[in-house]
Order: C-alpha cells, then sequence, then structure tokens
C-alpha cells in the first residue's frame, strides 16, 4: 500500500514532466523537419558553397555527443555572442539540430532512392524541377522514409531526458527530483520508464499502421 501510495502522490509531477518531453519531442521534430528538408537540398545541389557547409554541419553533429551539444547551446555559445538563452530554448535548440541532421541524411537517402527516370519523366511533361520534386518524387520517397522517420523520432523522445543536465524539468528531471526527496528511487524509476516505454511503442504502432497503409509494392 506504501507503494500504491508513493506513486499516486508523484503521478502529477510525472504527468507533467512526460507532457513537458511530448512537446519537446514534437516541437523538436517539426523544426528539424524544416532543417533537414533546407540541408538536403543543399547536400544535394550542384554547387559546392551549399553542399560543403551541410556536410559539414551533417558529419559534425554525427560525430559528437549529443550531450556535447546541449552543454555547448545553453553554457558555450552564450559566452561567445553575448546573448542569453533559457534552458528551454536552448535545449529545442539543441534537440532540433541534431535531429535535423540525421533528417537530413533520411530525407536524402529516400530522394536518391526514387530512380532518376521519374524526375525526366515528369520534365518531360513540362513540370518544374520543383514541380517533379513536390508532385513526383517526394511523395513516393515519403513512404519509404517513414520507418526511418518514426525511428528518429523515438531516438528523440529518448534523447529529450538528456536535457535534465540543464535544468529542463522533463520526465526524467522530475523524476530524479522526486526520488531525491522521498529516496523511492525503485517506484519512481519504474514509473518513468513505463512513461517512456508506452510513448514509445505508441509510435512504433502508429508506425506500423501507416506502413501498412502506404506500403509499396
Amino acid at each position: 500500500m506504501e507503494t500504491i501510495q508513493v506513486i499516486k502522490d508523484a503521478m502529477p509531477y510525472l504527468l507533467q514532466g512526460l507532457y513537458m518531453t511530448v512537446c519537446i519531442s514534437v516541437i523538436s521534430i517539426l523544426i528539424s523537419l524544416v532543417i533537414g528538408l533546407v540541408a538536403c537540398f543543399m547536400r544535394m545541389s550542384k554547387y559546392a558553397i551549399l553542399r560543403y557547409p551541410a556536410a559539414i554541419y551533417v558529419n559534425i553533429i554525427r560525430g559528437t555527443p549529443i550531450l556535447i551539444q546541449i552543454l555547448f547551446i545553453y553554457f558555450g555559445v552564450p559566452t561567445v555572442l553575448d546573448i542569453s538563452l533559457s534552458a528551454f530554448t536552448a535545449g529545442l535548440i539543441a534537440i532540433s539540430l541534431n535531429i535535423g541532421a540525421y533528417m537530413t541524411e533520411i530525407l536524402r537517402g529516400g530522394i536518391e532512392s526514387i530512380g532518376k527516370g521519374q524526375m525526366e519523366a515528369g520534365r518531360s511533361l513540362g513540370f518544374s524541377y520543383a514541380q517533379t520534386m513536390r508532385l513526383i518524387i517526394l511523395p513516393q520517397a515519403v513512404r519509404r522514409m517513414i520507418p526511418s522517420f518514426v525511428n528518429q523520432l523515438t531516438h528523440a523522445i529518448k534523447d529529450t531526458s538528456m536535457l535534465s543536465v540543464i535544468g529542463i524539468a522533463e520526465l526524467t528531471m522530475v523524476g530524479q527530483s522526486i526520488y531525491a526527496m522521498n529516496f523511492r528511487s525503485f517506484e519512481i524509476l519504474s514509473v518513468v520508464a513505463v512513461f517512456y516505454f508506452i510513448t514509445i511503442y505508441s509510435v512504433s504502432l502508429i508506425s506500423t499502421r501507416m506502413e501498412r497503409r502506404f506500403v509499396i509494392t
């Protein structure tokens, strides 16, 4: 009974932490999609002045731990630029930039998996490059990207736990604060783990349904 009471008392705070985790995940995914789309077309450009910066961005992000990126943006960047960033803003920027680099490669891989003949067919019908990409290439590519998109979304949800190092009250941070006060780490961490599992498993189920709906034969 004591265990149930401990969980019951902690539940409102843990739900607030879960809400913050989901908010950061959703917002950062949306921002990273924009970053990924821009960086993807830069990487595919025939102009080196566009291609190289995008490649440097992707390689730096993929080659450094996300924890370092979070600390760099929260502590490092403000000292150089003489600006002030809230923990939420810094965390959102760090997560978005990190996911954006992986989105860049997911988008590039999806677009390049579509045969060149599709582009040639679109252009021969009188479509511009942008129209061919929007109406013919991207709809097909997005279907092939769904598993990778969802995989990245699950990583984003788990990566938000790193934001506890800069004091953002997401799920992990809230859990740590609670068991630091009541010393009931087993119960609290069990609930935190269950919340992460339910959230990520729900995303996986949605992915499976989307793959079946948009499967390409």
